[in-house]
């Protein structure tokens, strides 16, 4: 079977990284990106190099938005030259971005009003895994455009959950997020107390990682702690927005998520300190600096 022809909107570091696996896979693929500098990897490439969304939804059976947040990802469907008014009809259209769910559903309507099948995928993994081909995607939407999807999804993800309608995908997702938002807060004012009380700071993660509290963010959190390295993966900026979503939604469900609006105050913090643009592990940076004022 000839591998469906595939449009990636947005290349940062998640949408570069799948752009790539897609190619290296052979896939017919057109890309987009605001700014054109993120582009620069691609020329010379079998790749087509769309001077707008509608471009280079023109040319694709299957469309994957992958921006920043709901702004971003308004203005690549909707905006002036958006994807919505170029896509093929019978295109299977996917936004993999984490983004809230109000959005997501003005969005879904939007695609139902021009006949287009829509799924709200989002991702859990970082650069590595985009890169590589391991992510997974918590999928919402029907089961028809899934199945017409799961050649790309094959490629870029070791696994996909099909959780339900629209906007399944988004709230699972948010979940998710705003526990690893929890953890990575948590940890952050364990090391403040660690310092603090004096104790030795490698024996002490040793023994969070080693124990009951060693789930996967605290050890990468602290692996990055130890090599002090905050290169972003997952910038602090986003985890901040996304705890962010996470409390708006929750809010229109009528139920308060205490210990996330306490993390995102945590993390507001550290982007006020300047970490904004560095892993979100460097969260603990910001509680350092308030132990030592």
């Amino acid at each position: 079977m000839s591998k469906p022809k595939v449009a990636i909107l947005g290349l940062g570091i998640m949408g570069s990284g799948m752009a790539g696996r897609l190619l290296s896979a052979d896939f017919p693929l057109a890309v987009y990106n605001r700014n054109r500098e993120k582009c620069s990897p691609f020329a010379g490439a079998p790749v087509f190099i769309a001077a707008s969304p509608r471009d280079a939804a023109s040319r694709a059976e299957i469309v994957l938005s992958m921006v920043a947040d709901d702004t971003a990802s308004r203005d690549v469907w909707l905006g002036e030259n958006g994807a919505l008014a170029g896509a093929s009809p019978n295109a299977v259209l996917i936004e993999s971005s984490t983004l809230s769910g109000s959005w997501i559903h003005e969005l879904a309507t939007k695609t139902a009003e021009r006949g287009y099948r829509f799924l709200d995928a989002p991702v859990t993994g970082t650069k590595p895994h985009a890169a590589s081909g391991e992510l997974l995607f918590l999928v919402g939407g029907s089961a028809d455009a899934l199945e017409a999807a799961r050649p790309v999804f094959s490629v870029l993800g070791r696994d996909v959950f099909h959780l339900g309608p629209v906007g399944s995908g988004t709230l699972m997702k948010l979940i998710n997020n705003f526990v690893c938002g929890v953890q990575a807060a948590s940890f952050a004012e364990a090391l403040s107390a660690i310092d603090a009380g004096g104790l030795d700071r490698v024996k002490a993660m040793s023994i969070l990682t080693g124990g009951a509290p060693g789930s996967g963010i605290v050890k990468r959190i602290a692996d990055r702690v130890a090599a002090n390295d905050f290169t972003p993966n997952f910038a602090l900026r986003w985890m901040a927005k996304d705890l962010a979503y996470a409390l708006g939604e929750a809010s229109e469900k009528g139920i308060s998520l205490q210990t996330a609006a306490a993390a995102l105050s945590v993390f507001q913090q550290a982007i006020a300190e300047g970490h904004g643009d560095e892993d979100f592990s460097a969260v603990v940076k910001s509680m350092g600096r308030r132990l030592n004022s």
